[in-house]
């Protein structure tokens, strides 16, 4: 409670009181003076919007206007028990002592109950004040006043020990009773500019995060600053992303803050007696009251231990749920409230459109290349062998006519190489136009393109890339995912090992054999070194009746050669 100084009571306005707030003397007590210090008191609360300041200049108003030694507002939470306890400056004795109130434990929870003015000569007689706090001086006189929000009684103002008077009179209740009206028409103003600039954060925060998405931030990336902030916004000290998985599963698959590692990871087959389940059984927004004892999560009781208040909302609609997010704030902590949870519908949603957008994006670009990759194909088609067709017959046609045996030869080797030329292109028009079915294994060409553009991530730098012959057509599916392997394992050593600058790829399909080539200019192969993972790209090699071969690069580095015969066992 507030410990008003009968000093600073004594020199008018004490530091920190609101303006226009006089201590009243014990000599002169002029109904005049204390209405200008109502006045005072009701312009200064007034102009006040941050809901803790309001609260705490009541208290500070109050303890001056009854000239009261100690003052707190008892706040009622959702629930309908005391949710907090309001003091201002603790000041006097209480400055050596203990800062708790010295109301008994039962007599807030009596004027809660039943809200109206309650006017003690001594508040040790009453019964409901027992448990009056060790080490606080003795408080016997004791006034307490509702103060109302429209028709709904927000809180309790709690004054004690008269200064100069063994009780408070009427005239003292009425001024309370009058800063009681004033102080609820401040709440209600501090409270709705709390909604309005609590709502702004939130519709600022799905803004943000709409533009991170459409700008070609990964989906992980975005999502991770969308807990974040909405941790922040609303004051949580854990928020939870649980994606919904395609047969109903849910995956704790991003989780941040205080008991963060409980989530992360794990796979729940279903949603029943979890806190993600109520949300998506429900009307999509759930609160608790305390989640460490609440049955109705008991399945996943052990990742709430210490926490308390919990809410969570779905984020999708029933035809495409995404997830569920979920925050939670330490027991002890003050629950949810109704304002607090209201915007959050509306940001899932935000949230919720914005994947969907992304995805929609993600499928126009990659139906504008394909339409590309048709485009190339089909150019190279009408444009490209058709030329070339068109030079090899031409050459055909004049290699009668040259008689010179050297000559003859090269025209043919000449025309053999257009051939080969001609079924290149034709191989790369048809995995240009070989549109991958949904969930089917990419072509090994892709699937080298993915290899090394994965490494240049841990490299620093994009390795260079060779891919020459009938790649597509003439390996083997089986082949395909050994050379995937043969390029993980091989990069993956470079980028571990080698302290690269330069790494070079080729994959080369010539006369029936294969061959995989990686090459970097790095500090090369040390002795007695793990070769664990050489060995198992050797024994594929050799399964296949091929071999692997490892050696030091001209000035230095790491040669690997993987090549198999196509067509072989296996």
């Amino acid at each position: 409670m507030v410990g008003a100084d009968r000093d600073a009571a004594r020199s008018g306005s004490a530091q920190g009181r609101p303006d226009g707030l006089h201590a009243p003397s014990t000599d002169a007590r002029g109904t005049h003076d204390r209405l200008n210090g109502l006045l005072g008191a009701v312009m200064s609360v007034g102009q006040e919007l941050d809901p803790t300041q309001v609260l705490r200049g009541i208290v500070e108003a109050a303890v001056v206007l009854v000239d009261a030694e100690y003052g707190a507002l008892g706040v009622v939470g959702d629930d309908g028990r005391l949710a907090e306890f309001i003091t201002g400056d603790i000041g006097g004795p209480l400055r050596a002592g203990t800062a708790a109130p010295p109301i008994g434990p039962g007599l807030p929870g009596e004027l809660i109950g039943h809200p109206r003015s309650l006017h003690l000569a001594d508040l040790a007689a009453h019964a409901a004040a027992a448990g009056v706090p060790e080490h606080h001086p003795p408080t016997h006189s004791f006034l307490g006043v509702p103060i109302r929000v429209r028709d709904e009684v927000f809180g309790t103002l709690y004054l004690t020990e008269k200064r100069g008077a063994a009780d408070f009179d009427a005239e003292d209740e009425r001024v309370l009773a009058t800063l009681a009206i004033a102080a609820g028409v401040a709440v209600d103003n501090a409270r709705r500019y709390e909604e309005v600039r609590l709502r702004e954060r939130w519709l600022a925060a799905g803004s943000d995060f709409t533009s991170a998405l459409l700008s070609g931030s990964s989906d992980i990336e975005v999502l991770e600053g969308m807990l974040e902030r909405a941790r922040d916004i609303i004051s949580a000290d854990m928020c939870v992303f649980y994606q919904v998985g395609p047969s109903g599963e849910l995956h704790g698959s991003l989780a941040l803050g205080e008991g963060a590692d409980a989530h992360r990871g794990i796979v729940l087959p279903g949603s029943e007696g979890i806190l993600g389940g109520l949300a998506l059984a429900g009307d999509g927004l759930i609160t608790l009251a305390d989640a460490a004892t609440d049955v109705r999560v008991a399945a996943q009781s052990d990742v709430w231990t210490g926490f308390g208040p919990a809410v969570a909302v779905t984020v999708g609609t029933t035809a495409q749920l995404r997830g569920v997010l979920m925050l939670a704030r330490r027991a002890g902590r003050p629950s949810f409230g109704a304002a607090e949870v209201a915007p959050l519908p509306g940001f899932a949603g935000q949230v919720a459109l914005a994947l969907e957008l992304a995805d929609r994006r993600r499928d126009t670009e990659r139906m504008s290349r394909l339409a590309d990759r048709d485009r190339i194909a089909r150019d190279l088609h009408d444009l490209a062998i058709q030329r070339l067709f068109a030079t090899g017959m031409t050459l055909q046609s004049a290699q009668r006519f040259v008689e010179h045996p050297e000559a003859n030869e090269r025209l043919s080797r000449s025309i053999d190489d257009l051939d080969e030329t001609i079924k290149i292109i034709r191989s790369t028009i048809f995995g240009l136009r070989d549109h991958e079915a949904a969930g089917g294994v990419p072509r090994l060409r892709v699937r080298a393109v993915h290899a090394v553009g994965e490494a240049a991530g841990v490299l620093g730098f994009a390795p260079a890339l060779r891919m020459e012959g009938l790649i597509d057509t003439d390996v083997p599916p089986l082949v395909a995912d050994d050379v995937a392997a043969v390029l993980g394992e091989a990069l993956t050593n470079v980028a571990r090992h080698a302290r690269a600058a330069r790494v070079d790829v080729s994959i080369v399909v010539t006369h029936g054999v294969l061959g995989v080539t990686v090459s970097d200019d790095g500090v090369g192969i040390a002795r007695g070194g793990r070769r664990s993972g050489l060995r198992n790209l050797a024994e594929r090699a050799e399964a296949r009746g091929g071999a692997l071969s490892v050696s030091s690069s001209r000035g230095g580095g790491t040669r690997l050669d993987w090549r198999v015969p196509l067509g072989s066992p296996g």
